[in-house]
């Protein structure tokens, strides 16, 4: 990273949520990556709750919606997020079984053993994967199930510029293997890891950018922070297409077992 590039941290929250309110999708992922990490799921029936973690506007819940039955609580921060996840619920009619909260991921409003799934694509490093799967073990039932994506390092070692950059914008940034050794540790049987596809990141989250900056850069004509915001979102997918051999999205799915109880 060459110091003109700033960090992600040195943004303004609500600027962040602002330009990713305009995208479908908030993080790489897709609708059958979503589904492919449900089919690795199996206690599931229509009284099934659910919680999708740092869920967004919700384009990866309406996916889990579609080919489940129980009940589904997105939670985000962003009020914005939420607002329109809730319009999305209602444009496909799943109001009654799907609903949007907004509440952090450090004080989500369940009791101990509500849950038979945990959901978090993209989102967990808000919190840490490690400190997450800790937390929010308490909420699933036994037996119960969490999937979370996770950015990964594919390789043991990588160039400096991009360890440089992960390891600033997410020092929790660690290969598949000590990950799901953090899982075991927290009380989980590892059951399925993955790769997301590249077409996760590029066409999916890199390519709808393009438009949605312009956009931005044209609201906010000679706004600096935007700008460098714009410049950061850029260099971020620069860095992906020159070094995506050597990291990218891994999808954990572990089981709940009996732990310290």
């Amino acid at each position: 990273m060459n110091e003109e590039n700033k960090s992600i941290h040195d943004f303004d929250f609500k600027l962040i949520c602002e330009y990713f309110s305009s995208l479908e999708r908030q993080g790489p992922g897709s609708p059958e990556v979503t589904i492919k990490a449900l089919s690795f799921i199996d206690n599931l029936t229509n009284e099934s709750q659910i919680a999708d973690i740092g869920c967004g506007t919700g384009s990866q819940t309406m996916a889990m919606a579609s080919c489940t039955s129980g009940y589904i609580t997105g939670i985000d921060l962003f009020p914005g997020f939420i607002e329109l996840f809730n319009l999305n619920v209602h444009k496909l009619n799943l109001q009654d079984r799907v609903k949007g909260i907004v509440g952090s991921m450090e004080n989500l409003p369940f009791q101990n053993e509500e849950l038979d799934l945990i959901w978090s694509e993209g989102a967990i490093y808000n919190i840490g994967f490690e400190r997450g799967i800790n937390e929010w073990h308490k909420f699933l039932k036994t037996g119960g199930f969490i999937g979370v994506s996770e950015a990964s390092w594919f390789t043991e070692e990588r160039p400096d510029e991009i360890d440089a950059f992960w390891n600033d914008a997410y020092p929790e940034i660690d290969t598949i293997s000590n990950k799901v050794a953090q899982m075991q540790k927290a009380g989980y049987i590892p059951i399925a890891t993955f790769v997301l596809p590249e077409s996760c990141w590029t066409d999916n989250f890199y390519t709808p950018q393009v438009s949605a900056q312009k956009n931005f850069l044209k609201k906010y004509a000679g706004n600096k922070t935007a700008e460098e915001f714009i410049e950061n979102e850029i260099h971020e997918a620069e860095l992906y297409y020159k070094y995506k051999e050597f990291y990218g999205y891994v999808f954990y799915i572990g089981k709940k077992i009996k732990f310290n109880d």
